[in-house]
């Protein structure tokens, strides 16, 4: 099974920008993307065999998550607990007869992080709703999760100590989410990859001289380990100011 996610900064712009031609070379099972950007209405994807499931965004132009799936789920859920009516469209969750999948778009903690709290709490929110899912079956979590979670995952460490998306706060977050029964796929498979990231500013020459975050994630139930088979960066696909991930596992659809 091969999964891809990918914050897509505006999905009516990254289409321009080729984002149909590398969802056709993929031929995922299930592809996620954040940041659309879009309200009902604004685009019409044609994906054949593919189910489509969209959360928008109240406010224009802003945040929004969507998944695309060959196979139709159970169920599907958007929000989560005290958030399932959050403005936001940052959550999706979709049930497989094996597993939930849950696509996420994380809030930014922004530049003076006034939003830090809020943040704190939605991650807080989510803890204990993967731990609930986790607990009737596997979880695969992906996403923007805003987060550089170790100092191997951000080039530039100690001006960036403190800032949103690595404060302490926010990385100790997903420590406490790791420690309870999650692991993080790519560190998986690449313990002490350096130079790996998923997200660049749009500022002159970064991308170029990779100076980024890895801040885009395939979270999994540790108990999926003996499964996985791959987890990528794919660094070369352009679009946006973030990358594509994909993960491949030995995980159907359906129950055994």
């Amino acid at each position: 099974m091969k999964l891809v996610s990918w914050n897509v900064n505006g999905l009516r712009a990254c289409v321009r920008k080729g984002f149909l031609d590398y969802f056709k070379e993929m031929d995922a099972d299930i592809f996620c993307v954040q940041e659309t950007k879009l309200q009902e209405g604004q685009i019409d994807l044609q994906l054949d065999s593919y189910h489509q499931y969209w959360n928008y965004a109240v406010k224009k132009g802003y945040s929004g998550t969507a998944v695309f799936t060959k196979e139709k789920p159970l169920s599907v859920t958007y929000g989560v607990g005290e958030m399932v009516e959050e403005p936001e469209g940052r959550i999706l969750t979709l049930e497989f007869p094996g597993f939930y999948l849950v696509n996420v778009y994380a809030p930014n903690a922004q530049r003076d992080l006034a939003r830090l709290p809020y943040r704190l709490e939605w991650e807080e929110q989510m803890r204990i709703y993967l731990k609930q899912l986790d607990g009737v079956k596997p979880v695969i979590l992906c996403g923007d999760l805003n987060v550089a979670h170790q100092e191997i995952d951000i080039r530039n460490v100690k001006s960036n100590i403190g800032n949103s998306g690595f404060t302490h706060e926010e990385r100790e977050k997903m420590t406490l989410l790791l420690s309870e029964g999650f692991i993080d796929t790519f560190r998986h498979f690449n313990p002490d990859l350096a130079d790996a990231y998923t997200w660049w500013s749009y500022m002159n020459k970064v991308r170029e001289r990779n100076i980024g975050w890895r801040i885009d994630y395939f979270l999994a139930s540790s108990r999926l380990t003996p499964f996985l088979k791959s987890a990528d960066i794919h660094s070369h696909i352009m679009g946006s100011d973030h990358c594509p991930i994909v993960l491949e596992l030995d995980v159907e659809y359906t129950e055994n």
